[in-house]
């Protein structure tokens, strides 16, 4: 027997494995979609599966989405953000533990804006009949959007680490709390003229200028007398040479340098300056990523915490099986400093 169907007209069919097993073709999608609760002996179960696979036999996704109304697909949304090693520990933790609740993850560009893009993202998006869709920050989803989901069978609509959007739930990574962290650690050493680098990547706005609002609400909140100094940096050595040659003449005295590799940078520009880091110029980073704890001097740093995949996992396969509960908001991520040499 091929790998054909039993007519030889093309590939094999729940019919071609219900007749090779003996079977109804009823039996068959039970066996198949995993939804035979107590009603198929586990003999039939291995009688069709091996029919299906010495068939060739595999389920039309197409097809059980078109029955189910949805397809177990988890659509993650993302920007045009650059990913790092966060990211990817966060994606692969993620993808793990809703894989154990029977579900794929689908990580989909998205790089639209505004309603108009926005809604024909979200078309986009229905057309594969996710079931949940997570939207990543610096997406397209809109309130219009979140609704044309949900009218399509979309069970949960979530943002994640972006802004709440109404129609959705919010699953919350605060950026200004970064800066207010990194600020407050600052202050706290003594320090009343901050510099804070801001990239000029505008697909980074927005975790750094939340970032940056976090650093001025610090420093109002300390009163009188801080100074707070935008500097905008292109991630290049070329431009931290620049900032690093006339840092003296800004009369700063620490640096809050939006994240780790930014931060890398500056100190390496900083040395080849002849300047001293805590010394001269105190340096604080975020994200804390291992080559923060490689560096002389070790770079102190802001770590946000997320939850693991697996809890993150649980609470969205909540939402997906109480698609009528009303919208949660959950602050996911929690800041502290991380005090090493450089500041």
């Amino acid at each position: 027997m091929t790998q054909r169907s039993a007519a030889g007209t093309g590939s094999p069919t729940s019919a071609d494995v219900a007749r090779r097993a003996g079977v109804s073709r009823a039996t068959v999608s039970y066996v198949l979609n995993d939804t035979a609760g107590g009603r198929v002996s586990e003999q039939t179960r291995q009688r069709v599966r091996a029919a299906a696979d010495e068939l060739g036999y595999i389920p039309h996704a197409a097809a059980r989405a078109l029955r189910a109304g949805h397809s177990g697909i988890v659509l993650l949304t993302a920007a045009d953000i650059p990913f790092g090693p966060l990211f990817n520990k966060f994606y692969a933790e993620l993808r793990a533990g809703l894989h154990a609740h029977g579900y794929t993850v689908v990580l989909y560009g998205d790089a639209g804006d505004g309603n108009d893009q926005g809604e024909s993202a979200a078309r986009a998006w229905a057309e594969l009949r996710p079931t949940a869709v997570l939207a990543g920050p610096g997406g397209s989803l809109t309130p219009r959007s979140a609704e044309l989901l949900k009218r399509s069978g979309t069970r949960a609509v979530i943002t994640l680490g972006g802004p709440p959007v109404p129609g959705a739930h919010a699953l919350l990574m605060d950026q200004r709390e970064v800066g207010v962290v990194a600020a407050e650690h600052l202050l706290g050493r003594g320090h009343r003229s901050i510099g804070v680098i801001v990239p000029t990547d505008h697909a980074l706005d927005l975790f750094s200028l939340p970032r940056l609002a976090g650093v001025r609400a610090a420093a109002d909140s300390a009163g009188g007398g801080v100074t707070v100094a935008r500097l905008d940096l292109d991630y290049t050595e070329a431009a931290a040479a620049e900032l690093a040659a006339r840092w003296p003449g800004l009369g700063l005295t620490a640096l809050f340098s939006y994240n780790d590799e930014f931060a890398m940078l500056m100190m390496s520009a900083f040395q080849d300056a002849g300047l001293r880091v805590p010394a001269d110029v105190a340096v604080v980073g975020a994200d804390d990523v291992m080559l923060s704890r490689l560096l002389r001097p070790r770079l102190t740093t802001v770590r946000q915490t997320p939850p693991g995949g697996g809890n993150l996992a649980d609470l969205i396969e909540r939402l997906i099986q109480h698609p009528d509960a009303p919208l949660e908001v959950h602050d996911l991520a929690t800041s502290r400093i991380v005090v090493r040499d450089s500041g």
